[in-house]
């Protein structure tokens, strides 16, 4: 669309033709005749052909000018739909949004779409729920939650629901500190040490056992299946563990050094991550604020296009 045109453009060739009258439309528009007739003058020009003629029957819509009213009407038509349902939103107790939101981002995109959120409708209440991809998926189909955030899943998990991309992401193999294998990263050592591993329900398993048999390493014996973020943080710091996890579930600890990833090159565990919703789902207000939300809350942490990534060579 051309830039140049403006609300004020579009209300001033609906209400003209509401009116009937170049005179009244002003009134309405709290205008003067000349601004409002110099307003439509800006518009006509700007399209490059008349939309209005005038004869002593009244004023008239030309053929394009017809055209262009019916999407002027639409236009202004959803923008108030849009204006009202950010102030219903914004009102105590008018909206709330039930959002589940795998462990990939609870711990690192949530928190930032929350506070994105609370700037443009601190009002909308929120219910967040944990949990795998299996079961919060299952909640959706359901109707017990409006949008599932995190790792896109199987394709026979995804029957009935829609995934938007927002980012790639890899796993992370993370450790305390000083753990000795920091000192010689070979994968080929992981027996010699408890490894914290993505249950077969969870949506990284799959990239995990690819990568691992890439790489020629047989899945450790000696293993714990979990993606409880809680367990694994807790756990680690106070082991010798290993933990195969979303970069997202430790990007915290690793960036204030409470835990350390591995350097090596993961790139064949990235997956993306995304908003899943049920295939006939339609938008509201409230939902709209949080899709607008996320993104922002991409675009801020830098995650758009990326995948967290090391590029040392796997050993």
């Amino acid at each position: 669309m051309d830039r140049r045109i403006k609300i004020r453009h579009l209300q001033a060739l609906t209400e003209i033709v509401r009116q009937g009258s170049m005179k009244r439309a002003a009134q309405r528009l709290l205008l003067t005749q000349p601004a409002i007739s110099r307003t439509l003058s800006e518009l006509e020009e700007i399209v490059g052909v008349r939309l209005l003629t005038r004869s002593r029957a009244g004023i008239s819509l030309t053929a394009k000018g017809e055209y262009l009213h019916g999407l002027a009407l639409n236009s202004l038509s959803t923008l108030e739909q849009g204006l009202a349902g950010i102030k219903e939103a914004g009102r105590e107790g008018a909206a709330s949004l039930q959002i589940g939101a795998l462990p990939s981002v609870a711990a690192r995109l949530m928190p930032e779409t929350v506070a994105q959120l609370s700037e443009t409708a601190p009002e909308l209440r929120l219910t967040i729920a944990d949990g795998s991809h299996e079961h919060l998926t299952r909640l959706l189909r359901a109707g017990d939650l409006d949008v599932v955030i995190g790792r896109l899943g199987a394709p026979e998990t995804m029957q009935g629901l829609s995934f938007t991309q927002l980012y790639l992401e890899e796993v992370a193999i993370v450790t305390r500190p000083r753990h000795p294998i920091q000192n010689d990263p070979d994968l080929r050592r992981l027996a010699e040490w408890p490894v914290i591993f993505p249950p077969p329900w969870a949506a990284i398993r799959p990239f995990v056992e690819r990568y691992l048999i890439a790489a020629g390493i047989p899945i450790p014996s000696r293993r714990i299946e979990t993606v409880s973020g809680a367990f694994g943080r807790s756990y680690v710091q106070d082991s010798d563990a290993i933990w195969f996890i979303s970069a997202g579930v430790v990007a915290r600890e690793i960036a204030q050094g409470r835990l350390a990833r591995l350097p090596v090159a993961t790139e064949l565990t990235a997956g993306p991550v995304g908003v899943m919703t049920r295939a006939d789902h339609v938008e509201n207000a409230g939902s709209a604020l949080f899709r607008q939300a996320v993104h922002r809350a991409v675009d801020k942490l830098g995650l758009t296009g990326k995948a967290d990534s090391h590029h040392t060579e796997p050993s």
